[in-house]
């Protein structure tokens, strides 16, 4: 029998659906924010709600945006002859703060994957399409997960991409800056290899 009340349950219950976010962890949130002032729960009301309210998909990129284009999309400064393409959102902003990558980008907002159901249809394939057949983008990065999903999702966009004329390329994947060889597993070493540079 559960013993909390039942706003707290329900509370509890409401952040469990986090990701990252267990049972404990979401117990342990109910707490901290039951106690603290009155104020602090209606700062986190009213950001939430904004959120909501006032954060949308760029038009372009559909990465997430307040304005009409994103900072990106809408910088000048950016070489639109280049598209980065990637899973999520989460994953330009770790792109970003490299300062290396001056291009444009591009959420997919997923991955093809039909062991969970999720085809070409459900990301952003054709939307990637309309913008390479512009002519104006020369190569297209493709910075998707190294998982099955991630690698399945690039090939299949690389065949939709290459007969428009744009190069097609792929993140270089290998041994991580700071780790020991003898720990690396097998795949990892095996695209370290594919990976090789002249030095």
């Amino acid at each position: 029998m559960n013993a909390y009340p039942k706003a707290l349950s329900t509370l509890i219950e409401e952040l469990a659906k986090l990701p990252g976010v267990g049972e404990k962890s979401a117990s342990r949130l109910a707490f901290h924010l039951i106690d603290v002032p009155k104020e602090d729960i209606d700062g986190l009301i009213s950001a939430l709600n904004g959120a909501q309210q006032n954060i949308g998909l760029c038009p372009e990129c559909f990465s997430v945006t307040d304005q009409e284009l994103c900072s990106i999309c809408s910088d000048p400064k950016r070489d639109r002859s280049q598209i980065c393409v990637v899973e999520n959102t989460r994953d330009i902003y770790a792109i970003e703060r490299t300062l290396e990558y001056k291009g444009l980008y591009h959420v997919l907002h997923g991955a093809i994957s039909p062991l969970e159901g999720i085809g070409p249809g459900d990301i952003r394939a054709a939307e990637l399409v309309k913008r390479v057949s512009g002519g104006n983008v020369k190569e297209v990065i493709m910075a998707t997960n190294p998982s099955p999903e991630g690698e399945a999702t690039a090939m299949y966009l690389k065949n939709l991409l290459t007969p428009l004329g744009a190069v097609v390329t792929r993140l270089a994947k290998g041994i991580p800056v700071g780790a020991d060889v003898e720990y690396i597993d097998e795949i990892t070493l095996i695209k370290a290899f594919e990976g090789r540079y002249k030095i």
